[in-house]
């Protein structure tokens, strides 16, 4: 036997023996040894056929990344609009009958949490002027929707109807009183976004108690209520 089969360590080459002792493993002992708690969620490596492809590896937190990225890939009953700043989406999750979500495209920022993004002032201000750019598409969508449908917007409709038309419409129903804009306190998803919705709560999407909750408490922030107070509970 050579010195180095001789001075070898057991303990890391020997399945059979245990660290410290040339004593055989008994497998009803260590079966019934207590073993170390391991995590439930294991993080996945990146699958070496996308990386020897130089494809991005992105989990399901970074689902928004691909529409910031690449807007012009998705056909318009995904993506609503997209300019050099935002990406105006629907919900590929709605918790409403119209659930949209705007997304920054600004690099420094799409990876903070909102609370901290929404600090910098002018940042804040183009994001507000852009959610109410959106807050009156999503307006007339719900028109479109639901009008006809609807009580407050009949003298509109046959004002509509009318040959010739009124010089004025009726004013109807004031659509943009059913959309809410706002953030979660606790994002769901890793690029900043701001949801758009209608109030009614309405989808098949809508399955938990948390998920209603989620868009009907404190945990929703209003975009109008940024800045936040520094005492702001």
């Amino acid at each position: 036997m050579s010195n180095t089969e001789q001075n070898r360590s057991p303990s890391k080459h020997d399945p059979k023996e245990q660290p410290g002792t040339s004593e055989k493993r008994n497998a009803f002992t260590e079966l019934l040894a207590p073993k170390q708690k391991q995590p439930k969620h294991t993080p996945r490596a990146p699958s070496d056929r996308n990386a020897s492809r130089g494809q991005a590896t992105f989990g399901a937190r970074d689902g928004l990344g691909a529409y910031i990225a690449k807007p012009e890939n998705y056909l318009p009953n995904v993506v609503v609009y997209h300019n050099a700043d935002f990406v105006a989406i629907h919900d590929m999750f709605p918790k409403s009958s119209l659930h949209l979500l705007l997304l920054p495209r600004d690099q420094t920022k799409t990876r903070l949490h909102p609370f901290d993004a929404f600090e910098d002032a002018e940042f804040l201000a183009k994001v507000k002027a852009e959610t109410s750019k959106l807050r009156i598409l999503a307006a007339e969508e719900l028109r479109r929707k639901y009008g006809k449908d609807s009580a407050q917007e009949q003298a509109r409709q046959v004002a509509l109807s009318a040959d010739p038309p009124p010089d004025e419409l009726p004013q109807g129903r004031d659509w943009e009183q059913e959309i809410v804009v706002g953030v979660h306190a606790v994002p769901s998803m890793n690029h900043l976004h701001v949801h758009v919705l209608s109030v009614d709560r309405y989808s098949d999407r809508l399955k938990h108690r948390k998920h209603y909750n989620s868009f009907s408490t404190p945990f929703f922030v209003p975009i109008d209520d940024f800045p936040l107070a520094e005492d702001d509970q």
